[in-house]
């Protein structure tokens, strides 16, 4: 497409110097040279813009020329600023994500796996790998003897009620009491839609059809939000007060209520002593060890037994049951919405980072194979735009 700019300016310049010569011999002429001439600028124009956004046009420092080496960092930083701002807000996040089925494409893939594929292969190898570098069963058997004498060594039932207890003493325990709240608004206001959604469609025809259902949705939300500001600010509020008593009943109970003490130590006492829980525990690690190698070296086998149908049977349920797909689907908002959260100030660095990294000229090269094909259409547009302007000035002059 440059040849092709660069060609047609040639040309208007052939017909230029053709049109002026033969301008003496018909009036005509002077309409062809007019458009030629003004071809010729608008070309050249364009040409100059082009080239002035990636480099010095014919290697002269110009001011205001070579705009993208010159201004690469700052590109790079509005590009992550951008990304930031436009993309990695959890909030849009989850908003894109209510729009994915993950829960339904894990159900497809766990009821008809994939056969064959690359990453598929991949996967196995890498799992292999990584499972046959790790510890053996000696590693099991401390983990076994480490939980054993750390939850022998517990009055479990006691020590929580303690705990509970200095901590309402202390006050310690509102701030919890307050996350709870703000975790409660908050999971509220990331998920408004979703309760929306759910309020329009249990709603009745007749409140769909008036609009109601969106007005009572809104009164709702509005009600469940105002309740836990006030809760939140109130710390006195009558809710927060239930749950106090709630919790003081608890820690009371946990260190001074026999058969609720019983109850706790009879089950770590249970739990420890049997040996099936000690036999569990000394060929967990072993025993999945030895599965995951199986299922990674030969899917297809692992694939046709019993482990097979229960990822199949899971699958269909992903699929089927809406209260497990909701729950999925819900979860993999919130872990993309962490994710962003967490991550995209890292993301956010490693963009600007990376286009810092580049040297000018591998941005201009990027850059300009990327767009350049569009950009000596702009080139070819200028030049014939830039004729038909001067014909019609020409024109102008002529009749005037």
């Amino acid at each position: 497409m440059r040849i092709v700019a660069t060609g047609l300016l040639v040309a208007m310049a052939a017909l230029y110097v053709t049109a002026r010569l033969l301008e003496p011999v018909h009036p005509a002429w002077g309409f062809v040279r007019a458009f030629a001439e003004a071809a010729m600028v608008g070309g050249l124009a364009d040409w100059f813009a082009v080239t002035a956004l990636f480099r010095h046009p014919l290697g002269l420092p110009i001011p205001h020329t070579a705009i993208i080496p010159r201004n690469k960092d700052r590109i790079g930083d509005s590009l992550a600023a951008f990304l930031r701002s436009n993309f990695l807000v959890p909030r849009i996040v989850a908003r894109r994500m209510a729009r994915l089925d993950v829960a339904g494409a894990i159900g497809r893939v766990l009821a008809s796996p994939p056969r064959e594929g690359p990453m598929r292969a991949g996967a196995g190898k890498l799992a292999v790998t990584l499972l046959e570098s790790l510890g053996d069963e000696r590693l099991g058997q401390l983990f076994k003897s480490a939980t054993a004498q750390r939850l022998r060594s517990l009055d479990l039932a006691p020590l929580a009620g303690q705990l509970l207890t200095a901590a309402i003493a202390e006050g310690r325990h509102r701030p919890m009491i307050n996350t709870a709240i703000l975790w409660v608004g908050r999971t509220l206001d990331a998920n408004e839609a979703l309760f929306r959604k759910m309020i329009h469609d249990r709603a009745g025809s007749i409140l769909r059809w008036t609009g109601l259902d969106e007005t009572l949705s809104s009164k709702i939300l509005d009600g469940i939000f105002r309740l836990l500001g006030d809760m939140a600010e109130d710390p006195d509020h009558p809710l927060r007060a239930k749950t106090e008593e709630g919790l003081t009943s608890l820690a009371e109970r946990l260190q001074h209520d026999p058969e609720l003490q019983a109850r706790v130590a009879a089950w770590r006492d249970a739990a420890l002593a049997n040996p099936a829980v000690g036999a569990w525990l000394d060929g967990l690690w072993q025993s999945a060890r030895a599965a995951m190698l199986r299922a990674a070296r030969d899917p297809e086998a692992v694939a046709a037994g019993k482990f097979g149908e229960a990822m199949r049977q899971m699958g269909q349920s992903l699929q089927e049951d809406d209260r497990v797909r909701l729950a999925v689907n819900r979860f993999a908002r919130r872990a993309a919405g962490g994710v962003v959260a967490s991550y995209g100030d890292g993301i956010v660095r490693l963009v600007s980072e990376t286009v810092r990294g580049w040297d000018a000229r591998t941005v201009t090269g990027r850059l300009e194979n990327a767009v350049g094909r569009d950009l000596q259409y702009i080139r070819i547009n200028g030049t014939l735009v830039g004729g038909l302007v001067g014909l019609a000035i020409h024109v102008f002059d002529v009749l005037v």
